[in-house]
């Protein structure tokens, strides 16, 4: 039901870039910490359902994303437990990652489940509760998500019908999320405290309704490293599909860094001029800032003016429609990235 509509969660452009100026930018003589105010969250779709290659990926590539997880210096936590970590003031082994699956499709059962229980890997399953109510073929069922969530998989959130929030009206957004909520008990004996949005899509006041329901925490589908400071309702993570899905990207997000910004414009996701007059304030403790670059999913790199910490960064033309992002990034420790990436609606 999910489509990646950042089919470059990642560009195949800005990868190149990053790629090319690791060694430049890479500095031995800054000490790894071994503890840090972040982790990584990775989030997938379907597994070995090759007819629907934006939403999968295949089980070969999946299984060699779970290998290199299993033999690198990773450490994999249920997402929850993470969100309550950094919530309380406390710090992460460095190259902590969550894993996510949307929409409960029944591959999960069948192909990314027995995989991750074998690998001995957490991971949250978001779901939209109509899809399983109708016992749609592609779907797991109430049984199977009762049977996930008995052997410790943490079950989120994805509205009732997962439509495009935005596009509904504030009682219809309420309405969506106290359905589901109200099957979620019923089926499941709980309220869901993890919400993700359908389509990675929000606007405020769907920010407000998704608050409102008592969640604890939201996720889009823009790239970027989870840190204590973010918005805990504008959370990003990492989407991979067939076409990207390779293990260098899945290196480039689970040893990112973030880049941690405030006082965003616009605020709101949803244009109401496009191209945006886009701009954020860079933390002190990033830098070298005058490395900071952005890229866009249609127009590639981004004119950035620094004016002291304050990025402004501009597009020659329109954003994609319907959907658009922009991802930033600058060079960190050790041949790592910080990233932090917004996504657009433009209708």
């Amino acid at each position: 039901m999910t489509k990646i509509y950042d089919k470059m969660g990642l560009s195949s452009l800005l990868i190149a870039v990053v790629l090319q100026l690791s060694a430049v930018f890479s500095s031995p003589a800054m000490a790894e910490e071994e503890m840090r105010d972040s982790a990584t969250v990775l989030m997938y779709h379907r597994f070995g359902e090759s007819r629907y290659p934006s939403t999968n990926i295949s089980v070969e590539q999946f299984e060699a994303h779970l290998a290199h997880l299993t033999a690198g210096n990773y450490t994999v936590l249920k997402l929850d437990d993470i969100i309550a970590r950094l919530r309380a003031g406390e710090l992460l082994p460095d190259r902590t990652v969550a894993i996510t699956i949307d929409d409960a499709y029944q591959s999960v059962y069948n192909e990314a489940w027995p995989r991750l229980t074998e690998a001995g890997f957490p991971f949250t399953l978001f779901v939209a509760s109509s899809p399983i109510d109708r016992e749609l073929s592609a779907y797991m069922s109430w049984d199977q998500i009762r049977e996930l969530q008995a052997s410790g998989v943490t079950i989120g959130s994805q509205t009732h019908t997962h439509p495009h929030l935005h596009k509904l009206t504030d009682e219809q957004v309420r309405a969506e999320i106290s359905t589901s909520n109200r099957r979620f008990i019923e089926e499941l004996g709980l309220r869901p405290e993890l919400f993700a949005y359908p389509y990675g899509e929000h606007s405020g006041f769907v920010i407000d309704a998704v608050k409102d329901a008592g969640f604890i925490a939201a996720f889009g589908q823009n790239s970027g490293i989870m840190h204590s400071a973010d918005d805990q309702f504008q959370l990003p993570r990492f989407a991979f599909n067939e076409a990207y899905g390779t293990i260098e990207r899945l290196k480039l997000a689970v040893d990112g860094l973030p880049l941690k910004v405030s006082d965003l414009t616009p605020e709101d996701m949803v244009l109401e001029t496009n191209p945006p007059l886009y701009g954020f304030t860079v933390s002190d403790e990033m830098s070298p800032v005058s490395q900071l670059r952005c890229f866009s999913n249609k127009h590639g790199k981004l004119d950035v003016t620094m004016l002291g910490m304050r990025a402004e960064i501009r597009a020659p033309g329109p954003l994609s429609e319907p959907r658009a992002r922009i991802n930033c990034t600058m060079p960190a420790v050790d041949e790592r990235w910080r990233w932090f990436g917004r996504q657009f609606l433009t209708r």
